[in-house]
């Protein structure tokens, strides 16, 4: 996307909180209108109006509703931008002490994770088609957050690492696909990072897993996931691609 005079809007979907709301933050600060969906309405409502953002509250196992969540973000101005950051993580084996791997906690992860980004996807290209092309000839950039567990899944993350991957692995035919309307679509697989989702680790695990990163040795901070989607948002030649953001770590077996 070409940076310039003209209003664009970016539709954050998780972006209450975590690596989401670093997202919103950044793009708004580049002067994007910004609409923050999530379904956590406690906390994502009152960021996005700190933000002078808009919230909406969506489903993304719900196709309807994230059409819904598109078309409010291109009622502010064209919508160039989106990011899918909505996500869950469950640790079960495939065969522990209660027995085999619950079938419904793999569907759910795989529906929220993996359908979820496929909807985002869905529906966001279906309305930046519709743009005119901007200077660069380009409609608008979708960019996807898998995890490096989608690579080097651990003991208790079948679920967890094959929704993932499937992220992962549709990112480059969904950038093929969208080629002809100028779309194009990137993800991010972050390693350790400083999210809600780690805090609540107990001290000791946290610290064992910054050690683990061989440089820099710690936790990502959500601000450097939001400076690498603003990277992918104004650097035409990524697409399809998916980027690792982990300081050279690989996750061990647990």
């Amino acid at each position: 996307m070409s940076v310039g005079p003209e209003k664009a809007s970016a539709l954050i979907v998780g972006g209450a909180s975590g690596l989401g709301a670093a997202a919103a933050r950044r793009l708004r600060s580049e002067g994007l209108e910004v609409t923050v969906a999530d379904l956590d309405v406690e906390r994502g409502a009152p960021a996005a109006e700190a933000l002078g953002a808009r919230f909406v509250t969506v489903d993304v196992t719900d196709a309807a509703s994230v059409e819904a969540a598109a078309r409010a973000a291109s009622d502010q101005a064209p919508l160039r931008v989106c990011v899918c950051s909505a996500g869950i993580a469950i640790s079960e084996r495939l065969r522990g002490r209660a027995g085999a791997h619950n079938p419904e906690s793999f569907s759910r992860t795989v529906a929220v994770n993996l359908n979820g980004s496929f909807n985002v996807l869905r529906a966001a290209t279906q309305v930046m088609a519709d743009n005119d092309p901007d200077a660069r000839q380009e409609r608008g950039v979708v960019v996807l957050t898998a995890s490096i567990a989608a690579f080097d899944g651990q003991i208790g993350q079948v679920a967890y690492a094959a929704s993932k991957g499937g992220v992962a692995s549709m990112t480059l035919p969904a950038a093929r696909d969208l080629a002809s309307a100028g779309v194009r679509v990137c993800t991010i697989a972050p390693g350790t990072f400083e999210t809600p989702m780690l805090a609540g680790l107990p001290d000791a695990a946290r610290d064992s897993l910054a050690r683990a990163v061989p440089f820099p040795p710690r936790l990502g901070r959500p601000h450097e996931y939001a400076d690498l989607v603003w990277t992918i948002v104004t650097n035409q030649m990524l697409n399809g691609e998916v980027i690792r953001l982990d300081g050279a770590m690989r996750m061990p077996p647990r």
